[in-house]
């Protein structure tokens, strides 16, 4: 005897999910990637760095910390070439201050999803 879907499918638990990026003239700038990206440069000071912990190629990630510097029309990653010291990048100012906001709105985001669910879904709701 076969075994119903829905049956399978109650099991689970239903939970939330959305995303938050930011755009301008409807065109996608930052998102949770970029935001990972920039945070992964300032912690290494490397893009090639920040490639490899993220496992994509250096090519990926300059190429979408590009994409964003057109999009936004400034700067997010400042290099150095040579020097002593293996921090060779850093964010701009601003990319600092893109980062950490986003950041916080994504969170706040995800807080108001969360409790807006919570409020409608409780924990032992069945369909």
């Amino acid at each position: 005897m076969a075994v119903s879907r829905n049956r399978h499918a109650s099991q689970g638990r239903i939970q939330p999910r959305v995303k938050v990026w930011l755009e301008m003239d409807d065109q996608y700038v930052f998102g949770f990637g970029m935001s990972e990206i920039l945070k992964a440069v300032e912690a290494s000071g490397s893009i090639k760095a920040a490639a490899q912990q993220l496992g994509k190629s250096y090519r990926h990630i300059w190429a979408r910390i590009k994409e964003a510097e057109r999009a936004l029309g400034e700067p997010l990653v400042q290099s150095r070439v040579g020097g002593s010291t293996r921090s060779r990048s850093s964010l701009t100012e601003r990319a600092g201050r893109l980062v950490a906001d986003y950041d916080a709105l994504r969170r706040r985001m995800l807080e108001v999803v969360e409790t807006e669910f919570s409020s409608r879904f409780p924990p032992r709701c069945t369909f």
